[in-house]
């Protein structure tokens, strides 16, 4: 017998696994190249007050961070965009910003 909490948990791990379902149907390889970048008018990006130029951002108080200094920017090696995992599936500027920004170790 299966009781509502049982199911809800369920529920959630079959939704939370659907992304990596994707990813295994595509062969395993998505090109960076092909996802799209971070609009300023997402939710996410709009609530980490994300930028694509630091220089522009009103909030940042250390000069020298920015997305391609940051530890949730994993890509060292992207040009001018690349993945964040705070943007799941998007790319933003490596010389953005947003609140989220943590020093590279």
């Amino acid at each position: 017998m299966t009781n509502r909490r049982t199911f809800i948990k369920k529920s959630g791990v079959a939704l939370s696994s659907i992304p990596f379902i994707k990813l295994i149907a595509l062969g395993g390889s998505v090109s960076a190249a092909d996802a799209p970048k971070v609009e300023l008018d997402d939710p996410t990006a709009v609530s980490l007050k994300y930028v694509h130029d630091a220089t522009k951002s009103e909030t940042r108080t250390d000069t020298n961070a920015i997305c391609a200094n940051c530890q949730l920017y994993p890509d060292s090696e992207a040009n001018e965009w690349g993945p964040c995992t705070i943007f799941p599936g998007k790319l933003v500027n490596a010389n953005g910003w947003c609140s989220a920004w943590v020093a590279k170790q």
